[in-house]
């Protein structure tokens, strides 16, 4: 090879870099002024002329999801450098759910997964980076990061930084959903302050994002169902140092994918986003991941939206006693198998694609062909046996939701899987918690908060807060709760969010009023009011656009572009009106 800066020793592990993005960067004559840039990091020839790998993460200080994402960086540039690669380490931004929740800044939580997704484009296209391994902690920094590697289409690896540990007060293990939970006890006496004060302190005891089911470990396990992520890497707690070989691994293999060409969009097709819908209704999972599934799709230009994600999760038993609707955390379901023990059950009885392409090079059939079923341990049931037939997220629709709803029902008895009540109107999640705060409602109303979608809001904000409160006030089955804004994944009870179309476009949410009674029932899938055409018409014609609190900045911007939940609320076109994807430039 011709560097345009002398010849060097030809090696084995070399790659030839005349179809990849860094040539741009490193090769001929004319790039010596780039080369030199190089050159001043210490970089030696040989390392120039490697592939470049971005090592891409969402490091800050902002909560302990994404504390251990830095030093585990380490780790995969040793992988890659030692593969024949060159890291180069870069971070992006997260917003941390756990610190934005209950207030203004929830709005930011959504509109964050662009930006990553935005700025590690932004930074690969500038640079010419080869490849790409992307390590992400918190809620949506990883669909964020998944959807920059198949946008990219670069050879790509996800590694997620991994689960906290759970805490332990008074004798028993606890989680940050016990926490919000806790808000809502000690606003009706049945905590102490002392109490409370003591939770707060030992609830989050090391690194690592939210323990249970919540969106951060639902959407680590799709990294791996969907094929982004290597066979157990994604339940691997963060503290456990089991973590580095996974990144060292990741490191090594994403080198390997570009030698062998294998680029995310040959790994995410139609069949591994089903695959990844199917493991989210097995667990438990988030409801965000009806969000999520659809954005990721997008950047592929696969048409996959809300009621394709929600056809999955009725067909798909619910296997995982996760919390919050189960007993265990993401650190038990790795010791007893991890997500492959998942994947396997599922696999042998027919739920998913076992020929789907995997970073490992081989198809999901070939991954699991030596996981053992573990008959010792009951935090995964074999899908034949399941805790309950139907998955742990049902879609609705109806004449109150004509662009469908979600809702999580893990863990929910069969007895409460419908509800019906009038409904309680607010225009926003803070004029709701106000009135749960005081218990001023009543047992069997169904709280309604709108003006919180995607425009609306503007950002779709979470609604645990509330949630949290109504169950920590032992109100979970005695009321409901619908909205076109989010829930955590760590919500429980009869809540339903991504109703749509959301109010600040005119959808039905935006027409009610207190006392219309609503009717929600999980297990015939709808969602409806009872008003007729001509009523709901009629209040449409009357239906005054609510002004937009955002008028600058990003939330402005973000109000501008995005588009509706039910297609994963993105705001661009999509890989569907490409004429070639950045790998190939």
């Amino acid at each position: 090879m011709n560097g345009g800066d002398g010849e060097f020793g030809m090696d084995a592990r070399l790659i030839d870099k005349s179809r990849l993005p860094s040539r741009h960067v490193t090769e001929g004559p004319e790039r010596a002024p780039h080369r030199s840039y190089l050159y001043a990091m210490g970089l030696t020839k040989e390392q120039i002329h490697q592939p470049l790998v971005a090592v891409a993460t969402c490091w800050n200080e902002a909560a302990p999801c994404n504390i251990s994402l830095m030093r585990q960086a380490q780790a995969v540039k040793k992988g890659v450098a030692s593969a024949g690669g060159t890291p180069r380490e870069f971070c992006t931004i997260t917003v941390t759910d756990g610190i934005a929740m209950g207030h203004a800044g929830m709005r930011a939580s959504l509109p964050s997964r662009e930006v990553i997704a935005d700025s590690v484009e932004l930074t690969m296209r500038g640079h010419a980076y080869d490849a790409l391994v992307g390590m992400a902690g918190c809620d949506k920094s990883l669909p964020g990061m998944m959807m920059a590697m198949v946008r990219l289409n670069v050879p790509s690896v996800f590694i997620y930084g991994g689960s906290i540990l759970p805490g332990s007060f008074k004798g028993k293990p606890v989680t940050v959903q016990d926490l919000f939970e806790a808000v809502g006890k000690h606003s009706v006496g049945d905590m102490s302050s002392e109490d409370l004060d003591e939770l707060e302190q030992v609830a989050c005891p090391s690194a690592g994002a939210c323990g249970a089911q919540f969106t951060a470990n639902t959407m680590a396990t799709v990294s791996e169902a969907i094929g982004l992520a290597l066979p157990y890497s994604a339940g691997a707690p963060a503290p456990y140092e089991i973590r580095d070989r996974f990144c060292a691994t990741a490191g090594e293999m994403v080198v390997e994918l570009i030698r062998q060409n294998i680029r995310p969009r040959d790994i995410v097709t139609l069949k591994a986003l089903e695959n990844a819908a199917t493991v989210v209704a097995a667990s438990g999972g988030s409801t965000n991941a009806a969000l999520h599934l659809p954005a990721i799709a997008h950047e592929c230009g696969i048409a996959f939206d809300l009621f394709d994600v929600a056809e999955i999760f009725r067909r798909t038993p619910y296997i995982a006693d996760l919390k919050p609707g189960g007993k265990y955390v993401a650190k038990d379901m790795f010791e007893v198998g991890g997500i492959p023990l998942l994947m396997k059950t599922l696999l042998d009885h027919g739920y998913l694609d076992g020929e789907c392409m995997t970073v490992t090079g081989r198809t999901i059939a070939e991954n699991m062909a030596k996981v053992a079923w573990n008959p010792d341990q009951d935090v995964v049931y074999p899908a034949d046996k399941p805790i309950t037939a139907t998955g742990g997220v049902v879609g609705l629709r109806g004449n109150l939701a004509p662009e469908g709803a979600i809702v999580k029902v893990a863990g929910m008895a069969a007895d409460k899987l419908s509800f019906r009540g009038p409904a309680l109107c607010f225009d926003s999640e803070e004029a709701c918690f106000e009135v749960v705060r005081k218990k001023e409602y009543q047992h069997g109303c169904v709280f309604v908060i709108r003006y919180e979608g995607p425009r609306g809001g503007p950002g779709m904000r979470e609604m645990l807060s509330t949630t949290a409160a109504l169950y920590g006030q032992g109100m979970g089955d005695k009321v409901a709760l619908i909205t076109d804004g989010r829930f955590s994944g760590a919500t429980r009870g009869f809540c339903v969010g991504h109703v749509g179309p959301e109010a600040a476009v005119g959808g039905p949410i935006g027409l009610l009023r207190d006392g219309d009674m609503i009717t929600l029932d999980a297990v015939a899938g709808t969602l409806t009011v009872d008003l007729t055409d001509d009523e709901l018409a009629r209040r449409r014609a009357e239906w005054v656009p609510r002004p937009s609190g955002a008028t600058s900045g990003y939330l402005w911007k973000y109000a501008q572009s995005v588009g509706s939940a039910l297609n994963g609320a993105v705001t661009h076109p999509g890989g569907g009106h490409e004429l070639k994807t950045y790998a190939d430039l």
